[in-house]
């Protein structure tokens, strides 16, 4: 019992230290964000156009510079001229940036 309750005393000991240990990684990770207006690159197939919205659903690729991975998403799309360039089901690669809470199409290739 003796060692049970010693072993007990140490764990509470280095727990608060665990705790900054997490909380210092973390503060880090947020230091990691890119900033607003970083151009990003990412290649996939349109899967949906929205005009009216000014929007383009893609499934992509990983964008390392996030460092996301494949997913499907919905991009704002800055200048309507880039519609013309996009087409259901098409194979494009894109440059985008974020604006606020929102990632924008900048350019298409």
């Amino acid at each position: 019992m003796g060692r049970i309750a010693a072993l007990s005393l140490i764990l509470a000991l280095l727990a608060p230290g665990f705790a900054f240990g997490q909380s210092t990684d973390m503060k880090g990770m947020e230091m990691d964000k890119k900033p607003q207006g970083t151009t990003h690159k990412a290649v996939g197939i349109v899967k949906k156009i929205d005009t009216d919205k000014g929007t383009v659903t893609l499934e992509h690729g990983p964008v390392q510079s996030l460092n996301w991975q494949a997913m499907t998403m919905t991009f704002g799309v800055k200048d309507k001229s880039l519609f013309d360039k996009l087409a259901a089901n098409k194979k494009v690669e894109i440059e985008f940036v974020q604006q606020g809470s929102n990632y924008v199409v900048t350019a298409v290739k």
